[in-house]
């Protein structure tokens, strides 16, 4: 019982069940969040950037909700990738692949139950109603296809930080964190925006989205996420610098080994 105990008060654990914690968490309150769709200059008082793509009509910032907490997912993929390895990612990918699936499902189940009368319409102060049902399968029935798309461009996403991050780091060593952290983000960012729109809108047959929609979309989302992946090097590096100082030099050092092992 006392080694139990002692294996689950150690500092590595802790890091990784706290880690985890964020991880999972920011994962699904992505999903969840992502079916609003926000204007990017809007929100920062700019003018419509009106970007030309391959489309003739010239597209904006116009971002799902999500991207606003995929950054963290990617700070937390490389820290655990760093100090956990391959193994530590595809396990905390694949717990929230099965958490986000679940979550799906229990939602899917509270959209059939029958609402309360008194709760099915709200009424407000101004004279205006609201039909409280349609509102909440609005809000949280997002369509299979999109469910679909967000899971495997994730899950896909993720396998390829892994080997990436892992390819720059032997070729670099314990230096260069920026290059190995941002060059895994940008690549897997890449195949993340072409497959969830592939998925969710070019195989969907109530839409079936061209390859230059898609594309276009896909290249919009891209240069947000770039430019995130940028803006969040100096997050990665304090990150690092905390966590070396909660496991002291020795254990973080033989960490970072063992994870380059696998």
């Amino acid at each position: 019982m006392r080694r139990v105990h002692a294996a689950v008060d150690a500092r590595p654990s802790r890091l990784f069940v706290v880690l985890a914690a964020f991880f999972v968490t920011n994962a699904l309150l992505a999903e969840f969040v992502g079916t609003k769709i926000f204007s990017l200059e809007g929100t920062l008082g700019l003018a419509q950037a009106a970007i030309p793509t391959f489309v003739d009509e010239p597209l904006s910032f116009n971002l799902t909700a999500g991207v606003v907490l995929w950054p963290f997912v990617f700070v937390l993929t490389d820290i655990v990738n760093e100090y956990f390895g391959t193994r530590g990612v595809r396990r905390l990918s694949f717990i929230a692949v099965g958490v986000i699936v679940y979550a799906f499902a229990m939602v899917f189940l509270s959209i059939e139950l029958a609402p309360a009368d008194f709760w099915a319409t709200r009424t407000f102060a101004d004279g205006r109603t609201l039909d409280m049902q349609f509102a909440y399968e609005a809000i949280f029935g997002q369509g299979l296809w999109i469910i679909a798309g967000s899971i495997v461009a994730f899950l896909v996403a993720q396998l390829v930080d892994v080997a990436v991050f892992h390819a720059l780091k032997r070729r670099t060593g314990e230096g260069r964190i920026w290059l190995r952290a941002t060059g895994s983000t940008l690549v897997s960012q890449l195949i993340d925006s072409i497959v969830v729109l592939w998925i969710a809108f070019g195989l969907n047959p109530d839409t079936r989205w061209s390859v230059s929609l898609i594309a276009s979309v896909a290249f919009v989302n891209y240069l947000y996420k770039f430019a995130m992946a940028l803006l969040m090097t100096p997050v990665i590096y304090g990150a690092h610098a905390a966590i070396e100082r909660y496991l002291g030099p020795e254990t973080a050092g033989e960490m970072r080994r063992s994870a380059m092992q696998g």
